[in-house]
């Protein structure tokens, strides 16, 4: 099953408008053979969605999940982010686009008290794997993919031919900001000589 989203939804519902890319999916809604949603924001989600990733332009973004239940009550989420940022290179300044493409696999399960020592339960153990909490019985797949994004946004954009110079500070240290300062210190006697 296939779902497409170009940020407008009936069904699953849209949330907050604090979140720049907010779409809530109930576990209940998710069938035992899975649900697949395919989602690609309009450009006013997008800019939302720069302006909090902090970059200067979002032309492309889509995201992939392939919804599981997992367990009683819990979800398997398997997807992709895919995007085109734009951003400053740290050297020269000048604008460049860089591609972003990120794996998503992450579990999620609802807020569980810590189990006595002879506790049974039904629910598979899922060692190795860090649990993401469900809220209210629901996931944002908005959030998680605009998570996904800004942790796979390069902090430090380089255009390849860019090279940085970095000056010799003894052979400009007229031009050091506190050169004047250090003059008028050499010109005056020490203290307490």
């Amino acid at each position: 099953m296939s779902e497409q989203s170009s940020g407008k939804q009936t069904s699953p519902k849209q949330t907050s408008p604090n979140p720049p890319w907010s779409l809530t999916v109930a576990v209940a809604e998710i069938p035992e053979t899975g649900k697949r949603f395919d989602l690609v924001p309009d450009a006013q989600r997008r800019e939302a969605i720069a302006r909090v990733a902090a970059v200067a332009a979002l032309p492309r973004l889509k995201a992939g999940f392939e919804l599981t239940r997992h367990g009683r009550d819990g979800l398997r989420v398997v997807g992709f982010v895919s995007a085109t940022v734009e951003q400053n290179c740290v050297v020269t300044l000048e604008p460049i686009q860089s591609e972003v493409e990120e794996a998503i696999d992450l579990v999620f399960a609802p807020p569980r008290p810590l189990p006595s020592e002879h506790a049974v339960t039904d629910e598979p153990k899922v060692l190795g794997e860090d649990l993401e909490i469900l809220h209210d019985g629901m996931i944002d797949l908005g959030a998680v993919a605009t998570e996904f994004l800004i942790l796979g946004i390069d902090l430090y954009p380089r255009k390849p031919e860019a090279v940085f110079d970095a000056s010799n500070p003894e052979e400009n240290a007229a031009d050091l900001p506190f050169a004047a300062l250090a003059a008028l210190k050499k010109g005056k006697p020490e203290q307490g000589s």
